[in-house]
């Protein structure tokens, strides 16, 4: 996976996954976008873009088909898989049995 910080702009950080097509956008104000079937000539062109944002906005946004983000959004703890299959009882400190 190939990654490119921005300092100004929109656009704070981009992901691309050149394996998968997929390009995950995080934006300034902690939202995550990400697109699939990228390819990675468009990915070096954001990356090199005078705005990407406006890139993003004229290039990506309404040609390629959303996907689901890879990327966390900023200051959210991830839940591993344990998190969220983890059964009733380990939730409440009981057994389980009802007793």
């Amino acid at each position: 996976m190939t990654a490119k910080t921005f300092t100004s702009g929109r656009i704070r950080e981009a992901d691309y996954d050149a394996g998968s097509q997929q390009l995950d956008l995080r934006f300034d104000n902690g939202s995550i976008l990400a697109y699939k079937h990228v390819p990675a000539e468009v990915f070096r062109r954001l990356c090199s873009a005078p705005n990407p944002a406006t890139y993003w906005e004229d290039r990506i946004a309404e040609e390629y088909p959303k996907g689901e983000p890879r990327l966390k959004k900023a200051g959210a703890p991830g839940k591993s898989l344990s998190d969220l299959f983890r059964e009733a009882d380990d939730t409440d400190g009981t057994d389980g049995s009802g007793s």
